[in-house]
């Protein structure tokens, strides 16, 4: 079964939806025009976003734009810069939560931190919550059935995305909800690329720990994240889950704090990657500082070619991958491109301590497309996936310190180190970069 159109899932959108052009124009410019209020921009500052917007619509005039997302105002936005603070304030949330928890998940283990998030969850059922779970069956494929069972027995009600069936035909088999989100109250919401296990949440040996960033916000942006929730719901199930009135009514305070909020959620029942385009539009928006992290990188020409495109009119670009991956294939298909990366002036540093698993781009110092999306082609065309873009220097200050932190503890890859790799390395990136498309 498919999805069914937008119209019939989502009530009227507010009337700030405007195109992708008036989409970057507001991130891109929308605090600098709030701080006129207080004080004028610098010259500096005004040369600069017309620099970019200038750039941007003539982009946007080539291109094959798919529908927008909406941008939210005055949000409240919190980074958790690691799994302790994000799963301490994670299972406090659910404490506090009154009335629906809305959770969607692609990997839920039956550990310690599983155990945790379980036992929670059943406490909050206890007191007359209501609980909403989705979680997606080859993500979990190792948890215990029992895990979901006993979740069920105890009143959460929960659904695996994608079982295996033939409903859907061959081609459905690997599609994947690959986000990490979770809503409380339909007015605060957790995202980032956190999944629910002990390597995320820095209880295990460091060597082990996965390496990962997160969010939370609260405003009138989490509307969005309540009617993506119910798309996949009833993707799955035909109906939509029964919410209580009070959260299906909610349309979110608009007065939290300073963050200018879109959310881009992709899948593959979209006709072009709402997730690549949105990626490659705020590379090409870049002027001066574009700083990615990544774990599965394995982009593409497009998203190659405009990195390249980037350092080329001057911007520094800077990626941060791993040097160690729990999908070690991914690494030699990613290395393949350091070559034309590093001859084209961009700057490449690989995490060694941890195993890098967060997904973060940040341009300009200014915006940040954060969330559950990989550069690689499962998250362009195959995974549901949702990522924020936050308009928000100081959302976008907090997120330099801690990328530049890992830049000054990873190892700096160079042309001559790269090309010095042996003939076997070379062979095998060949060799698995004809499937790179399936990973």
């Amino acid at each position: 079964m498919g999805i069914s159109p937008a119209n019939t899932l989502r009530p009227s959108r507010p009337k700030h939806k405007i195109g992708w052009s008036g989409y970057i124009f507001m991130m891109g410019t929308a605090t600098a025009l709030s701080a006129l209020h207080v004080v004028s921009m610098t010259e500096e500052s005004y040369f600069r976003q017309n620099k970019r917007l200038a750039r941007l619509m003539r982009r946007l005039e080539h291109s094959r734009t798919p529908p927008l997302p909406v941008v939210y105002r005055r949000n409240r936005v919190v980074l958790f810069p690691d799994g302790k603070t994000f799963f301490h304030a994670f299972l406090d949330a659910i404490r506090a939560a009154e009335s629906c928890i809305l959770l969607e998940y692609y990997l839920i283990r039956n550990d310690r931190t599983g155990a945790a998030l379980a036992e929670e969850l059943a406490n909050a059922v206890r007191r007359g919550v209501r609980v909403f779970l989705i979680y997606d069956y080859l993500g979990c494929v190792e948890t215990p059935s029992i895990y979901f069972k006993t979740l069920a027995q105890r009143g959460v009600e929960l659904i695996p995305f994608n079982a295996p069936s033939f409903r859907r035909g061959i081609r459905w088999f690997d599609r994947r909800d690959h986000r990490k989100m979770m809503v409380i109250d339909g007015c605060r919401a957790f995202l980032g690329g956190f999944n629910i296990g002990d390597e995320y949440s820095g209880v295990t040996p460091r060597r082990h720990r996965f390496r990962d960033v997160g969010f939370s916000v609260e405003g009138s942006a989490v509307r969005e994240l309540i009617d993506i929730f119910n798309e996949t719901w009833q993707m799955e199930l035909g109906t939509l889950p029964e919410l209580p009135v009070t959260i299906a009514r909610q349309r979110g305070s608009s007065d939290h704090g300073e963050a200018n909020v879109a959310f881009v959620s992709g899948g593959p029942h979209q006709r072009s990657s709402y997730i690549r385009h949105a990626f490659l539009i705020n590379i090409a928006s870049a002027s001066e500082d574009l700083l990615i992290v990544n774990p599965y990188f394995v982009p593409g020409p497009r998203i190659i070619r405009s990195l390249l495109r980037a350092a080329r009119r001057g911007v520094r670009v800077r990626l941060l991958l791993p040097a160690r991956s729990d999908v070690p294939l991914v690494l030699l298909v990613g290395r393949s491109s350091y070559g034309a990366l590093l001859r084209g002036g961009v700057e490449i540093y690989e995490l060694e301590e941890e195993i890098l698993h967060a997904k973060v781009m940040l341009v300009d110092g200014e915006r940040t497309i954060i969330g559950s999306a990989n550069l690689d082609q499962r998250s362009f065309h195959r995974n549901f996936e949702i990522n924020g873009i936050i308009d928000s220097s100081t959302f976008g200050t907090q997120i330099r310190r801690v990328v530049e932190r890992e830049l000054v503890a990873s190892r700096r890859i160079t042309l001559r180190g790269h090309e010095q790799r042996g003939i076997t390395t070379r062979m095998l990136e060949k060799l698995v970069n004809l499937f790179g498309w399936f990973l």
